[in-house]
């Protein structure tokens, strides 16, 4: 069989490189026709494959100032570096930017025209390439380098393309999972299989040379920086020891730059490459991994071969199936320099320990055993090859065609499982255990990596008082003494002595037999080391640890929201304090600091979700930064398909001598696209700190709004406007500046938009300060310093007149405008600008439609005015804005909804963009009830309607 692995650029020879190398020799030992095919050759140098047996070719030259074909393709110099000057079709650049046009044609050309039985794509962009032009006889492997779970642009062709392949390998049994997650029945074979060193003998170190080796590109996710981080602490203390790094990559001028300047010159060495990496190993003392991801963990298994110690940072995936935390090296928690130097430091001082250490790797290295990987891969290109000579290949790829289909969104990318904690301790014992929990309850299921109840009326509010009530329920079971603590984070946390630190793992275990609660060990940085079920919390008894975060994760029914150990509630272990013990020392800092005095432990209660929890008494005070005073929401609305609205504005404009068209003409161009109950579901869940909600219309109401809620009230345009302005009225100008009328608004309050959203929990503090100042959000868009003109938009216009008007007023000029995002508001502020600007805001009042003379009071003259009278402050938060209506930014959507990493989000549709108004229907249908699964309580007859009714739903109050 005739098999070609397919490369970025083969020449690289980083671990990835030098795996595919590796395996296809081995593979050609046993009988296999294999070679290598490059996209670029990026060296200007000879290449010089390291096994003869393995033919290697490339398509393109770029190694020079311009890309050119290697083949005699036709093309002239300037024609080829036109075509390198274009990004891909078929690859965008924000998943991989290597490749081009140009790569796009010659990658075309070979592949349509291979002679290979077998493709193996080595990356997620070749797996694009081969999806779009492989023929249909050639079978298809993929073997994902990276590790998938992470996410991110580079891995979105896997979510397109991985059921149109006959196979998908990686190295590590957690990628298993999350495939098996994401694509369910369309997935094609998967095999979990690591790269393996070349066999042959492999010279062994001494560990007596004072080099410390790292090996890795030189990119940002190799985490060099901070191997030089530590080395800057262990260097001036250690100065005959030295730290190598082996690799070529863009930081290279950076990492020297940064090594200058912390003065390591003399002992930190950067060498381009070495030919024969083992004799590298052999020379070394201490083996060094700082990178953020480690998918397959080449260089670690041969140092360890060559008898090295490890020293690696615990991230995904490699480090913890190569190296044996504490046996054959350490693992760090990733980001700790100061841990990383420590370990560093201690296996430099202490050679007994480095030798032990070294021993023991070179015995456990005959696991990366190169003739069993081989068999694995042989395995599988049989089975294969099987399933095409007996026909059923075509119909198992339709299977699995139609499943995708069946579950991808719009875009035809199947949605990313969450992936599992990175310190997951991914044992049989655990794995066995989470299968006996799913088959004993069958209304729990996997999701992320673990076993999930599924929701469809929690809040992540209420997930966190869940937890805490788990967590109080086993330690009042063992009558272990704890008290509630407050801190700045959503989740809860409760104070135990650290004698009890065992004691708490045994009731942990004891009460939670067959649940599926989790637990994860913390260190002093709050982050997790080790994460498994509560029922096994026993197998960590003498372990040091800071804390315990106790959980269930939970899942919608869509499987679009998780709710998981970021909600999970800590144990968190005091302790006297050894310089004085007067003190009591908390791991982490809470809102009366991390030392608290004896005196201040006084006994007192907190009630959190409905329930009475013992506390002290510095946090049953009011506090510095809590917040007294109540903040309400306002929205303004119009569903611009319903006709007797419709009716009535044309009626209105006829008056004032405007042609209109029939309502329903006009109805059938408007697109209500539920936003507004979207928006509430995202205050629902992200906000409940928002007393009551008001909902500005013009004889308008939701047909799914529950108006016998307390906490809601539909609020008619005529009840703001008064005896001031004109009714009816089209303009969102003239509507924002009455806002402040509405009778019992709260003097704070937020004003949304329908298309804004809360994008993840939030505290009222990203608003307002405690003492009630409100924050604005400045945008980086600038007000252009002209005066109106005829082709300005009405909110520029409005934005020209709010300048004028602070320049007259304040003698200063503006120059931005603001976010989309909600804004803060105290109505104290808005009366003022009546009473100082009594035109302008008259003459925006009484505008039906927007005017060259409005002004823009909620978005913008309020944030000026309260600024220069200092009752607003400048503010942050992390604002996405996606315009539905362009192309290039629905991209972003995915990104979104897997990541909510914003605090708030608008959607907004543009009229220019090129995306019709049905796809952007479609794609609006998709994303909100994806992001928003849970029906708020607002919603007639939902679940969360219900328990409200049922005085069932906790309230959270300020």
């Amino acid at each position: 069989m005739k098999v070609t692995f397919l490369l970025t650029a083969a020449d690289a020879m980083s671990d990835a490189e030098r795996a595919v190398f590796n395996q296809a020799a081995e593979l050609a030992a046993i009988g296999y026709d294999v070679s290598v095919l490059s996209v670029f050759k990026v060296r200007r140098r000879r290449f010089v494959p390291p096994d003869g047996r393995v033919a290697t070719g490339f398509l393109i030259e770029a190694g020079g100032a311009t890309h050119r074909p290697v083949r005699d393709s036709g093309l002239d110099e300037a024609r080829a570096a036109a075509l390198a000057s274009v990004p891909s079709a078929i690859v965008e650049r924000r998943c991989d930017n290597r490749f081009n046009r140009l790569a796009d044609v010659e990658l075309e050309y070979a592949l349509q025209n291979t002679d290979t039985d077998l493709l193996v794509t080595t990356s997620p962009g070749l797996m694009a390439y081969a999806a779009a032009f492989v023929p249909t006889g050639v079978l298809t492997v993929h073997h994902e380098q990276r590790v998938p779970e992470l996410g991110g642009p580079e891995g979105e062709p896997l979510l397109r393309h991985t059921p149109r392949f006959d196979a998908v390998t990686f190295p590590s049994a957690r990628s298993y999972e999350w495939f098996m997650e994401t694509f369910g029945a369309g997935n094609p074979q998967l095999d979990v299989i690591p790269p393996a060193p070349l066999a042959g003998f492999r010279p062994r170190s001494t560990l007596q040379t004072r080099i410390v080796l790292l090996s890795a590109p030189l990119v940002e996710r190799a985490g060099v920086v901070d191997a030089l981080k530590a080395w800057a602490t262990i260097a001036p203390n250690h100065p005959t020891w030295s730290l190598r790094v082996i690799g070529e990559g863009p930081q290279i001028g950076l990492l020297r730059r940064r090594r200058d300047q912390l003065g390591l010159h003399g002992s930190v060495h950067f060498i381009s490459e070495a030919p024969f990496l083992a004799e590298e190993w052999a020379k070394a003392s201490i083996a060094l991994c700082s990178s953020e991801s480690e998918a397959g963990g080449l260089s670690m298994m041969e140092a360890q071969a060559a008898g090295v110690p490890v020293v690696a940072y615990d991230c995904p995936n490699a480090p913890r199936d190569v190296v044996q935390d504490g046996r054959t090296g350490v693992l760090v928690t990733p980001g700790d320099t100061e841990a990383l130097a420590g370990v560093l430091t201690r296996l430099i001082e202490d050679d007994q320990l480095r030798h032990g250490m070294g021993s023991a790797a070179f015995e456990a290295a005959v696991r990366f055993d190169p003739a069993e990987v081989t068999g694995r891969w042989d395995g599988l290109f049989r089975l294969l090859a099987a399933a095409r000579d007996s026909g059923s290949r075509a119909e198992l790829k339709a299977a699995r065609l139609a499943a995708h289909a069946l579950h991808a969104g719009n875009d035809g990318a199947a949605r990313a499982a969450a992936a599992a904690p990175a310190s997951t301790s991914r044992t049989k014992r655990l794995r066995a255990t989470e299968e006996r929990i799913l088959k004993h309850d069958r209304s729990l299921v996997r999701d992320g990596g673990q076993v999930c109840r599924i929701i469809d009326s929690e809040s992540p509010f209420e997930i966190s008082c869940t937890n805490l009530s788990l967590t109080a329920d086993a330690l009042e079971r063992a009558r272990i003494p704890y008290f509630t603590v407050r801190d700045t984070k959503v989740r809860h946390s409760v104070a135990v002595h650290a004698e009890h630190r065992d004691e708490v793992l045994k009731v942990l275990a004891e009460t939670y037999p067959g649940a599926p609660v989790y637990i994860a060990l913390l260190n002093d940085a709050d982050s997790p080391t080790l994460t498994t079920l509560a029922e096994l919390a026993t197998d960590h008894i003498g372990a040091t640890f800071a804390g315990v975060r106790v959980y269930q994760s939970a899942v919608t029914a869509s499987r679009t929201l998780r709710l998981s150990a970021a909600y999970g509630c800590t144990i968190s272990f005091w302790e006297e304090d050894p310089e004085d013990p007067e003190f009591f020392v908390s791991p982490t800092r809470t809102l009366i600091g991390a030392r608290v005095p004896r005196p201040a432990l006084r006994q007192a209660t907190m009630v959190l979700g409905g329930r009475t929890y013992p506390s002290i008494e510095p946090y049953a005070q009011t506090l510095h930064h809590d917040f007294t005073f109540p903040i309400d929401a306002v929205y303004t609305w119009v569903d611009g398909a319903d006709m007797a609205w419709l009716e009535r504005k044309n009626a209105a404009l006829s008056a004032m001598g405007i042609v209109t068209e029939d309502a329903a003409t006009s109805a059938a161009r408007f697109r209500n696209r539920d936003e507004l109950r979207y928006s509430l579901r995202s205050i629902d869940m992200y906000g409940p700190w928002i007393r009551n909600i008001y909902l500005i219309t013009d004889q308008q109401v939701p047909a799914w709004l529950d108006t016998s809620h307390p906490r809601v009230r539909v609020v008619d345009h005529s009840e703001i406007f008064g005896r001031e302005g004109s009714l009816p009225t089209y303009n969102s100008h003239a509507i924002e500046s009455r806002m402040h009328h509405i009778e019992g608004l709260a003097e704070h309050f937020l004003y949304f938009n329908d298309d804004i959203f809360l994008g993840r929990p939030v505290q009222p503090s990203l608003f307002y300060l405690s003492n009630g100042q409100a924050k604005h959000f400045t945008s980086s868009n600038a007000i252009p310093m002209s005066a109106i003109t005829e082709g300005d938009e009405f909110s520029r216009m409005a934005a020209k007149n709010n300048r004028e008007l602070i320049r007259q007023m304040f003698g200063r000029t503006l120059v931005n405008s603001f976010v989309h995002a909600p804004h803060p508001l105290r109505r104290s502020i808005m009366f003022d600008l009546e009473s100082h600007f009594p035109d302008a805001m008259r003459r925006t009042a009484h505008a039906q439609l927007r005017s060259p003379t409005d002004v823009s009071t909620a978005s913008s003259l309020h944030h000026y005015f309260g600024y220069y009278t200092e009752r607003s402050v400048p503010g942050g938060l992390s604002a996405g804005f996606v315009n539905v209506g362009l192309s290039e930014q629905l991209q972003k959507l995915n990104t979104m909804l897997t990541a909510r990493s914003n605090d708030t989000f608008c959607l907004n549709d543009y009229h220019d963009g090129d995306v019709s108004e049905d796809e952007q229907d479609a794609i609006l249908a998709g994303f909100l009830p994806s992001y928003f699964p849970v029906a708020s309580q607002f919603e007639f007859g939902s679940p969360r309607n219900q328990r409200f009714h049922a005085g069932l739903l906790p309230g959270f109050p300020l």
